[in-house]
């Protein structure tokens, strides 16, 4: 069987991807089926590394963003999206695909539209509590809607609809805190784990380097700034005395060891994308939201359903610089209400997520047997 995902433009698109092709290698091997599966993203787009990291293959298809970009870029998108969709259908015309998996974003778009025109049956992952453009469009030509929450229901086709849960890696349902803290040289004071998704974000940045002092104080702190930012908080870093610096772990992306930081955390602080309805419930850590203010809604819904259900506090980006001490300080100092807070995400967390939707996956693809002896 030959199963093709898409997905890209931020890591948020392409994670959850990847631990559905985690879960289909391993049902594979319990089913003794044989299984291909491809990635196909933008060309260039930084989903290329994080797929090769996996070891899986990767297709690259032109594509381009509509949504925002101005009279001038509108046209170039367009441009971009009918090479990509043609690209695509040369892809699907020399490999026929089962089943395709999407996870949104603008990269996904091509291939979709290509295995729509084809009869390749599709499912769509929708990550967030509400939809972007693209998963809005999309959802007219998928087969399956995929939602990780039940009340995400009412934006599709009830018939279209799969409640699966968050898909996560299973390092991060399976991994050991103490076993994280001691591969990350960290000892047993408290941790703050900061990160603005997969391109960092200048604003939770810009709240850490003024209130780095206090901060280190009461926490050690893993600071996931982006590259934009990494050489001027370098600097920083290296101005800091040596107790200070040695609590300071400063890095521009993490790849591997992000798995580790997140089981390592004691209270996060993070923006609202897609990727912490899932992780942050996976290892049970409280969090300080801080939705992007110009992703649209799906930031600001993100945080406020985790923040509703007693997992996090959201602070707005226009108040971070003003609010980001005084409220990590009182979490950090308030074991108790961080340890509700991660009671609280735990119960959140679908472990079974990413098997739910390979199976699904399996079936599209005409696998009758996915679905024997699951519940």
């Amino acid at each position: 069987m030959r199963i093709y995902l898409t997905g890209g433009g931020t890591g948020g698109h392409v994670y959850p991807g990847l631990a559905v092709a985690e879960a289909l290698e391993a049902l594979a091997v319990e089913l003794g089926l044989r299984l291909e599966i491809c990635w196909v993203g933008g060309t260039g787009g930084m989903e290329a590394d994080l797929v090769a990291r996996e070891g899986l293959t990767f297709r690259g298809v032109a594509s381009g963003a509509l949504r925002g970009a101005g009279p001038i870029g509108f046209v170039q998108g367009l441009v971009q999206l009918g090479r990509g969709i043609a690209e695509a259908r040369e892809l699907l015309g020399a490999a026929r695909p089962d089943a395709i998996m999407a996870t949104g974003g603008y990269a996904s778009v091509p291939l979709m539209l290509a295995a729509s025109g084809e009869r390749v049956p599709s499912l769509l992952y929708l990550p967030d509590m509400e939809p972007g453009w693209a998963v809005r469009v999309l959802a007219r030509w998928a087969d399956r809607v995929a939602v990780s929450f039940r009340s995400v229901g009412r934006f599709f086709a009830a018939e279209k609809v799969l409640v699966s849960g968050y898909p996560v890696r299973r390092a991060l349902l399976d991994g050991a805190p103490f076993a994280a803290r001691r591969r990350l040289a960290l000892d047993d004071e408290p941790v703050l784990l900061v990160f603005g998704g997969s391109r960092g974000a200048r604003s939770i940045n810009s709240a850490v380097r003024d209130h780095l002092a206090e901060l280190l104080d009461v926490a050690q702190v893993i600071h996931v700034c982006g590259y934009l930012d990494y050489e001027q908080l370098e600097g920083v870093r290296q101005a800091l005395d040596p107790a200070e610096r040695d609590r300071y772990h400063l890095s521009a992306y993490l790849h591997d060891g992000m798995t580790d930081a997140l089981l390592a955390a004691d209270l996060v602080v993070a923006r609202a994308g897609a990727g912490t309805l899932g992780e942050l419930p996976a290892v049970g850590v409280p969090a300080i939201l801080v939705p992007y203010p110009y992703a649209g809604a799906h930031q600001t819904a993100n945080a406020a359903y985790l923040a509703e259900n007693g997992a996090a506090v959201v602070v707005q980006d226009r108040e971070i610089g003003q609010r980001l001490g005084r409220v990590a300080l009182t979490l950090l100092g308030d074991t108790s209400r961080r340890r509700t807070m991660a009671a609280a995400a735990s119960r959140l967390a679908v472990p079974d997520a990413a098997r739910s939707i390979a199976r699904e996956l399996l079936r599209l693809g005409g696998y009758a047997g996915s679905q024997e002896g699951e519940s």
